[in-house]
């Protein structure tokens, strides 16, 4: 096997559902040995092939974690091959606070009070780490003591206390937080929804607050200093083109922003900015589904696109709004108009006439009633009636219509939709081919055997191989012609119809994601798993088994 593959493999075993317990704990104990990485030589330097060797162990060893049948002992026991795989156990629900160290794992201890299973006197503990860091991870956690909030709020690092302000569910102290004297407080508050509406007024207005005294730019130059877009030092954390005169303007702005996008704050007082300068500022406004119609006509008229994209896709946006809208001269405008649930069927079928609105099912289309499914699909418009045909719970008699329509993209369409018969699908694929091959070999109805029709195509339906390697009444026939497309040939390597000869050789392949794919195979012999997971004396050695991806 190459050795650029094999690490590929063990992350298909490890994501594999019919790997034995035994095997499992095999990995587990290879994951673990190899993912502590080199140590550093008297002079600092680390083994580039080690270093390498523990990347691919930990890329193992996050599969392994994922998997539905780990035991509480294969997680602990798992848990020692990092941080990142310690906190994926943790969020996930395999560890508890009995099993983590918060000096060894503090990561993991930290994700265990972010879900809430975590013991108070942890929270205590990180309040008071010295590492800034910690105590923002902290400061994000919900259900925090109050002991340990004001603590954080009053915590001298800055960005500690943002943390808090973007994430604290508490109103009041979002509203305590909304007077902080440092800008990056405040725009944290701003784009909290747990803010008092009050405040979030008062954060656009600036009325009942102090100004901010300080923000990350004037902490750290004096002002006036703009921080340069592509900063060549790599320490530095400033946002590109931060700014600041003295009135911290960026900072300011970007407040702005967070408080007109958040939902929480008066929709009369967030439309007086429809009319801004600003693009961000009336960008943020245009997803609103509060927005007063006089705000919302005004953005109609933006000479932004996106802005009037935004406003089109808006739920709340008036019948008369999306007609003025829907003969918008920009394509992305008519298209997120398109995507409005509310978007009456007029507007959208003579949207769908003009523009491509893809092959998704639209919301408006799912909530059609059963007349308004009619209609579409006896439009004299193909496009149309294709809006109708991406629906997968028509009434037989309209499946079927559409199933004799006279244009090819609409038959593409429904050529997936269940229940047609084989007799049906059959007659597609012959008269119309590779244009409606994909759909057909999509169709949870279609029989094995035209599959495998489909798959020995000449020349090869591309999209449609893919639909067959996917498809889960595909049989060897069909599947193995798909192995010679390079898009299909991973999706083929996984499917258990796969022969188990054939998986084992696909455990060679050149392409990673082939070899990976067919080692999660779950129809791969046990034999050949056995073989290909390193046993305990290999797991420090530099063999093939746990060499790079």
């Amino acid at each position: 096997m190459p050795l650029v593959n094999a690490v590929a493999v063990l992350c298909g075993l490890a994501a594999n559902t019919a790997l034995p317990p035994g095997l499992v704990d095999r990995l587990i104990a290879f994951a673990v040995a190899r993912a502590g990485g080199p140590a550093a030589d008297a002079t600092g330097a680390t083994d580039a092939a080690a270093d390498a060797a523990a990347a691919d162990a930990r890329a193992v060893a996050a599969e392994l974690a994922d998997r539905a049948d780990l035991g509480h002992a294969q997680a602990v026991a798992l848990a020692a091959a990092g941080d990142d795989t310690a906190v994926r156990l943790a969020r996930a629900g395999r560890l508890t606070t009995a099993d983590l160290d918060p000096a060894t794992r503090p990561q993991a201890a930290l994700a265990l009070l972010d879900t809430g299973r975590g013991h108070p006197d942890r929270a205590r503990l990180f309040a008071a780490d010295p590492d800034a860091g910690r105590r923002a991870k902290l400061a994000a956690c919900g259900g925090l003591p109050p002991d340990v909030v004001d603590t954080l709020a009053a915590d001298p690092d800055v960005e500690v206390v943002a943390e808090l302000a973007l994430w604290t569910a508490s109103p009041d102290t979002a509203a305590r937080l909304a007077a902080h004297p440092h800008a990056e407080v405040r725009r944290a508050v701003a784009a909290n929804e747990s803010a008092p509406p009050a405040v979030l007024a008062a954060l656009l207005t600036g009325d009942g607050l102090p100004p901010a005294r300080r923000c990350l730019v004037c902490d750290r130059h004096p002002a006036p200093y703009t921080h340069p877009p592509s900063c060549p030092r790599p320490d530095c954390t400033l946002r590109p083109g931060a700014t600041c005169d003295g009135t911290h303007q960026s900072t300011a702005h970007e407040t702005l922003g967070h408080a007109l996008a958040n939902p929480a704050t008066p929709a009369v007082t967030a439309a007086g900015f429809a009319g801004h300068p600003s693009t961000l500022l009336r960008w943020a406004l245009a997803s609103r589904t509060d927005l007063p119609p006089y705000a919302a006509r005004r953005l109609a008229a933006d000479p932004v696109p996106g802005v009037r994209a935004d406003l089109a896709a808006n739920p709340a946006a008036d019948t008369a709004l999306l007609h003025r809208l829907a003969a918008d001269p920009h394509d992305d405008v008519r298209r997120a108009l398109a995507s409005n649930p509310r978007v009456p069927l007029d507007v959208l079928a003579r949207v769908a006439a003009s523009t491509k609105t893809g092959t998704t099912l639209l919301p408006r289309i799912a909530a059609a009633s059963p007349r308004e499914v009619e209609e579409l699909a006896a439009s004299p418009q193909p496009a149309v009636r294709m809006l109708a045909a991406v629906r997968r719970d028509l009434p037989a008699a309209v499946r079927d219509a559409l199933a004799a329509d006279p244009d090819a993209k609409v038959l593409a369409a429904v050529a997936p939709h269940p229940g047609l018969s084989a007799a049906r699908l059959r007659a597609l694929a012959v008269r119309h081919g590779a244009r409606v091959a994909a759909g057909v070999a999509a169709n949870p109805d279609a029989p094995p055997e035209l599959l495998a029709e489909l798959a020995r195509h000449e020349p090869p339906a591309r999209k449609a191989l893919r639909s067959i390697a996917r498809h889960p009444d595909a049989t060897a026939a069909a599947l193995l012609p798909c192995l010679a497309d390079r898009r299909a040939r991973p999706l083929a390597a996984a499917h258990p119809a796969l022969p188990p000869p054939v998986i084992a050789e696909l455990l060679g392949d050149t392409d990673p994601q082939v070899a990976e794919a067919a080692a999660a195979n779950p129809s791969l012999a046990r034999d050949t798993m056995a073989e290909r997971v390193p046993r305990a004396g290999d797991a420090g050695t530099g063999t093939d088994a746990g060499a790079g991806r």
